[in-house]
């Protein structure tokens, strides 16, 4: 089955990454599941190598390899049967796909505070020491 990932920013048509390009490996898994725990495969691994997948441009491909290195691994055992982990893992890695394709958000531009922001914060400063004035002792 092929694995969809959505459109979203850095990913405006979505993506289909074909089953032959993902490897499944599966084995025991660490956690509950009760006597079916020690005889059943249940936690799945799921690799994706976006160096040779043929599903992506160049410039996506340079974005992913950039901000990830080597293939992306993802690891799912939170649920007891195989098919669910599996779901969990697809689930994982589509947005994790989604996350490395992602453009970088714009640089902060910083801003004065405004003439008004600058007044209340002074004023404020000067409630704060008279209250703290109050509070010394009294002189006659």
């Amino acid at each position: 089955m092929d694995l969809t990932v959505p459109p979203g920013p850095g990913l405006p048509g979505g993506l289909v990454i074909p089953d032959g390009e993902l490897v499944e490996r599966f084995s025991r898994s660490p956690g509950p599941g009760g006597q079916s725990v020690n005889t059943t495969d249940t936690r799945v691994e799921l690799v994706w190598d976006p160096a040779v997948s043929a599903v992506l441009d160049e410039h996506q491909r340079t974005r992913l390899t950039r901000r990830h290195d080597g293939p992306l691994v993802v690891v799912a055992h939170e649920h007891r049967s195989q098919h669910r982990n599996r779901t969990a893992a697809r689930d994982r890695l589509a947005a994790r796909i989604r996350e490395l394709l992602a453009p970088p958000p714009p640089p902060r531009r910083p801003t004065k505070p405004t003439r008004g922001a600058k007044e209340r914060r002074l004023e404020a400063k000067r409630q704060r020491g008279r209250t703290k004035q109050l509070r010394g002792r009294i002189q006659d």
